[in-house]
């Protein structure tokens, strides 16, 4: 009896075309999101398109949505992880060395200061205190003592912590940054908090948690301030693949449960060398001005959709088990940031500046 040949599975080019519906489905919902971060209620508080994206896909999948087909999940994992790791390589066209040489010293030492002892108070905060797992703890320490909401992707994307976990730590960084923002250039212009126009530069850029914030804030008081903060805040941008790789190696040495010695979780992450490369190719100005705010737009636009994503695969209900004791270690850590950083700063400037 002569033997039928088997018909080809079609399987792969389901998951295939799945996969891609998920990812468009992920970048029409971005579309809508950056439409409506421009709306002034928006952007005129220094909210961006990530953490508007963050909140509209958690309220899409909790409540609105009707059922996405499950064959879509792959796409919308794609970019919550894969599309992430990209983006958050491609930031590193917005930092060039000249800029961080501009503040000197003075700039590079606020943000050393701030940032490992952010980080650290985090931790002790979160994990000894209100009892945090450890990347809840650390995702929003992260978010508060680096680069708001493109930090704690970044520590996502290399903890491979659950969603919800990033969704606490981005609510930290909306909440008090935001109530920061508007505090700042208040404490400033009337007195309260008296620093030149450097000392407003290093206290903005060194302690508010998203560059949109910085501008935001040091734009009500001078151009000049902004400058200064916008220079400050991206030195501590550039601390983020230190800091992930001095995280990766504390975790790979500890013990965790169900594993051995020195098995530790996260891994480094390769996107953190592609940062580097690009903050080298920024510095060396060998790409057209042009190019590089229309890869800084794209980048904006796939860091949206990764949040996007990212709040698609969160669940409320994950969310309340620790939401209290993770806004609670955002809180403390937001006094940390403005009465140790105006602290530091202040100490800073007499010794260097």
């Amino acid at each position: 009896m002569a033997t039928v040949p088997a018909t080809p599975s079609l399987a792969p080019t389901r998951d295939t075309r799945g996969r891609l519906n998920g990812i468009l489905f992920v970048a029409l919902f971005a579309v809508a999101v950056t439409q409506l971060a421009a709306l002034p209620a928006f952007a005129n508080l220094g909210i961006s398109p990530l953490i508007v994206g963050i909140v509209a896909g958690a309220l899409y999948t909790n409540g609105l949505r009707q059922g996405v087909p499950e064959s879509w999940a792959a796409g919308i994992n794609f970019s919550a992880r894969g599309l992430l790791r990209i983006a958050v390589a491609l930031f590193g066209l917005r930092v060039s060395l000249q800029e961080i040489a501009e503040v000197g010293w003075a700039g590079l030492t606020v943000s050393l200061a701030v940032v490992s002892s952010t980080l650290l108070i985090g931790l002790w905060v979160g994990m000894r205190l209100f009892k945090l797992d450890r990347d809840t703890a650390l995702l929003t320490a992260a978010g508060s003592a680096i680069c708001g909401a493109a930090a704690v992707l970044a520590f996502e994307s290399a903890l491979r912590s659950q969603p919800h976990k990033s969704a606490m730590a981005v609510g930290s960084v909306v909440l008090f940054g935001t109530l920061s923002m508007l505090l700042y250039p208040l404490l400033v212009n009337t007195g309260w908090v008296p620093l030149d126009t450097l000392g407003v530069g290093l206290f903005f850029g060194g302690t508010l948690h998203e560059v949109a914030q910085v501008v935001g804030a040091a734009s009500n008081v001078s151009s000049e301030a902004t400058h200064v903060a916008t220079i400050v805040k991206m030195t501590r941008v550039m601390l983020l693949v230190p800091v992930l790789l001095v995280v990766g190696l504390w975790i790979s040495r500890a013990r965790q449960p169900g594993l051995a010695p020195g098995k530790g979780k996260i891994a480094v992450p390769w996107f953190a060398f592609g940062f580097v490369a690009l903050v080298v190719v920024n510095s060396l100005q060998v790409l057209p001005a042009s190019v590089v705010s229309g890869v800084n737009q794209l980048d904006t636009f796939a860091l949206t959709m990764a949040m996007t994503a990212l709040g698609m695969e969160t669940r409320f209900s994950q969310i309340r088990q620790a939401g209290p004791r993770a806004l609670a270690t955002g809180a403390i850590l937001n006094l940390w940031l403005v009465f140790g950083g105006l602290a530091i700063t202040l100490g800073v400037q007499r010794l260097l500046a």
